[in-house]
């Protein structure tokens, strides 16, 4: 639990960072197209950090307890931001597009991630 929501919160923390950072730093620096793929990983990488923090207090309370669906869905998210949100912030910055090809593989994380909570929630309930 502690680690799921120590996760969510240094994710939030560098989402917020890295938005920063590409507001005011990659403006006019990189094509318009890339400065739009750097929101969408600060966009995922948060909704995802909000999904981990979910997770660790699900996990500490009596509703859902510790299910190894929770540890679960926690990973996947966390995976999920690593190479879904850090395959679009390194494309952004180098214009390498064959890191689009690794993209989908956090995406399929990120929807594991939301099943494994739904597992979660229905087996629990």
């Amino acid at each position: 639990m502690k680690f799921f929501l120590i996760a969510g919160a240094l994710n939030a923390l560098l989402s917020v960072g890295f938005g920063a950072f590409g507001a005011h730093l990659l403006e006019g620096r990189v094509a318009d197209k890339y400065l739009d793929t750097w929101q969408t990983a600060v966009q995922y990488q948060m909704f995802h950090s909000i999904g981990l923090m979910v997770v660790a207090i699900l996990m500490s309370s009596s509703l859902l307890g510790p299910l190894s669906s929770l540890n679960w869905a926690g990973y996947l998210m966390l995976a999920g931001i690593i190479i879904f949100s850090g395959s679009l912030y390194v494309l952004s910055l180098t214009g390498i597009s064959i890191l689009g090809a690794i993209t989908p593989i956090g995406g399929v994380a990120f929807i594991a991630g939301w099943i494994m909570l739904i597992v979660a929630a229905a087996k629990a309930l």
